[in-house]
C-alpha cells in the first residue's frame, strides 16, 4: 500500500504527524478521524520520494541558498508580505538560475492554492528535515518560528560541513598537483632523459625501465592517458555516490585514525542538531529519527537511525537504542540523551552537546593540518626520491665509468 505524510490536529490543538499507510487519503482521513483527529496536511510520500531519488546530486542548489531562503522568507512573512510575493522578492535576489526557476514554480503553486511544504516536497532541492518542519509549522500556524529555527539549523549545518571540507582541501590540492606534475614529467620530461640512455650501452635498475616503459607508453598514447584518466575520475565520482561506494566510504572513514574521529564528532553534532530541530519544531520523535536516517550521508549511521527509530516506535527510549552502537556514538552522546528523556529538556541538552562537538570540531580540523603536512612530505619526498634515484644515478654511474 502507498505510504502518506501527514499532520493532524485534534480539538485541544495537538499536533500529529508522521507517516502512515493506507489504501488511499480518503482511508487515511477517516482512521485518525476515529482517534480524534482531523488531517490538516498529507502528501502520498512514494511518489515525492520516486521523484527526489533522480540524480539528486545535480540538484546545483547549494546548502547556503537555502538557508538564506529559509531566513528572508522568514522575516518577509513576519513583516507582512505574502507568500506568492516573498517568493517572488526572493527569486529576484537569487543569483542562482537554477533556484530562480524553482522559487517561480513554488510561486506558482502557491497561487494555485497548494501548501508551501506540499510545493517544496515537489523539488529535490529541498531535503526532507526543512519539507517536515515547514509542514508541521503550516498545521501549527507558526511557520515564521519554524523557518527561523530551519535557518539557524541551515545555518549550523553549513559552518560545520564547511570546517570538515575546507580541512581536507589542502591536502587534496597537494595530491592532484602532484599527481599533474607527475603525469606531466613521464610525458614530456622522462623522454629526453630516455634518448641519454638509449645510447649508453649498459644493463640499466629495474626501477629506471619501469618508468621508460610507462613514459613511452604515456608520450605515445597521451590521448588515451587523457581520456582513461577522466574516466576514471567519472568512474569512481559515480561510485562513491552510489549505496555501494557510500558503504565503502563509511567502512575506510572508521578506519582512518585522524578522519574517525572528526566523521564521528560531525555525525554526533548533526544528529543532536537536526533532533533538537525537529522536535522543537514539533516533529513526533519516531518521525524525527526517520528523517535522521534519511538526511545523514554516512551510511553506518542512517542505518544505525533506522533500527534506533524501529525500535523506539515500540516504546524504548533513544539512549536505549544509542547504546547498542557505541563504536559511532561516544558515551557522551548516550548519557547526554539519556539525562534529556529523564527531565524532558532534550532539546536543550541535544542544543548543548552540538555546539560542544562543532567547538571539538572545530579544534581538530585547526590541527589538522600540522598532523597532514608530515605525511605529504613524506609521501613526496618518497616519489622525489624514488624518481631520483631510478633516473639520475644509472648517469652517474654511466659517467664514473667513462
Amino acid at each position: 500500500m502507498p505510504q502518506f505524510a501527514y499532520i493532524a490536529k485534534n480539538s485541544k490543538g495537538d499536533v500529529k504527524s508522521g507517516d502512515i499507510e493506507g489504501r488511499d487519503k480518503r482511508a487515511i482521513v477517516e482512521a485518525l478521524r476515529t482517534e480524534g483527529f482531523f488531517i490538516t496536511a498529507i502528501t502520498e510520500k512514494d511518489a515525492v520520494e520516486e521523484k527526489k531519488s533522480k540524480f539528486p546530486m545535480f540538484s546545483g542548489v547549494s546548502l547556503k541558498d537555502k538557508m538564506m531562503f529559509a531566513q528572508y522568507l522568514g522575516v518577509m512573512l513576519s513583516s507582512g508580505l505574502s507568500l506568492p510575493k516573498s517568493l517572488e522578492v526572493i527569486s529576484n535576489q537569487s543569483k542562482n538560475k537554477k533556484f530562480k526557476r524553482v522559487l517561480g514554480q513554488l510561486g506558482e503553486d502557491i497561487k494555485m492554492g497548494n501548501g508551501l511544504a506540499d510545493s517544496l516536497a515537489k523539488h529535490p532541492v529541498f531535503d526532507e528535515l526543512s519539507v517536515n518542519m515547514i509542514r508541521v509549522g503550516e498545521a501549527g500556524g507558526n511557520l515564521e518560528e519554524v523557518l527561523v529555527l530551519l535557518a539557524n539549523q541551515l545555518e549550523k549545518e553549513h559552518i560545520l560541513l564547511s570546517r570538515v571540507r575546507g580541512a581536507m582541501y589542502y591536502p587534496a590540492v597537494i595530491v592532484l598537483v602532484m599527481i599533474a606534475v607527475g603525469i606531466a614529467m613521464m610525458m614530456y620530461v622522462v623522454p629526453k632523459l630516455t634518448t641519454v640512455f638509449a645510447d649508453i650501452q649498459t644493463t640499466l635498475p629495474f626501477s629506471t625501465r619501469v618508468i621508460i616503459a610507462v613514459s613511452d607508453y604515456m608520450s605515445n598514447h597521451q590521448l588515451t592517458v587523457l581520456f582513461g584518466i577522466a574516466a576514471l575520475v567519472a568512474v569512481l565520482i559515480f561510485f562513491f555516490k552510489s549505496r555501494i561506494g557510500k558503504k565503502a566510504m563509511s567502512a575506510i572513514f572508521f578506519k582512518a585514525p585522524v578522519i574517525k574521529n572528526v566523521v564521528i564528532k560531525a555525525n554526533n553534532a548533526r544528529f543532536a542538531r537536526i533532533y533538537s530541530s525537529l522536535t522543537k519544531s514539533g516533529v513526533s520523535v519516531v518521525e524525527s529519527l526517520k528523517i535522521i536516517s534519511r538526511t545523514l550521508t554516512n551510511e553506518t549511521y542512517r542505518k544505525a537511525f533506522a533500527q534506533i527509530g524501529e525500535e523506539v516506535e515500540k516504546g524504548k527510549p533513544i539512549h536505549e537504542g544509542l547504546a547498542k552502537y557505541p563504536r559511532i556514538f561516544p558515551v557522551l552522546t548516550i548519557q547526554m540523551m539519556e539525562v534529556g528523556e529523564e527531565t524532558g529538556k532534550t532539546v536543550d541538552v541535544l542544543q548543548n552537546l552540538a555546539r560542544f562537538y562543532e567547538g571539538e570540531i572545530n579544534q581538530i580540523t585547526k590541527n589538522l593540518s600540522s598532523i597532514i603536512e608530515p605525511m605529504l612530505m613524506v609521501i613526496i619526498g618518497s616519489a622525489v626520491g624514488f624518481f631520483a634515484i631510478s633516473m639520475i644515478l644509472p648517469m652517474y654511474s654511466v659517467m664514473e665509468n667513462m
